[in-house]
């Protein structure tokens, strides 16, 4: 098993590779991979984890870093940890 492919299915178990007419896609279900990044086609199955595996890397780290991905209950739980240590910095 190809260290990409593994890092695949650690993501996406279920990921399997189809071929079509044009080349091979790896697919989870009904979902291909690496259809947001407009990989090229291609008909080498390594090259079609790696594909997979840079999409798969590519949205965790945009995940990661996203403006929007904190939502308003995080903010709010962050402030108050904040203020907490502030109001016990000043009691000792």
């Amino acid at each position: 098993m190809l260290k990409s492919e593994q890092h695949v299915k650690r993501l996406f178990p279920d990921a399997r590779p189809i071929t079509f007419e044009d080349g091979v896609r790896i697919m989870d279900h009904d979902v291909f991979i690496a259809e947001e990044y407009l990989f090229p086609e291609t008909y080498d199955l390594e090259q079609a984890w790696e594909y997979a595996a840079l999409a798969c890397k590519t949205t965790q780290n945009f995940n990661r870093t996203h403006p929007m991905r904190m939502d308003l209950s995080t903010l709010e739980a962050k402030k108050r940890r904040i203020s907490r240590r502030k109001k016990r910095k000043q009691n000792v």
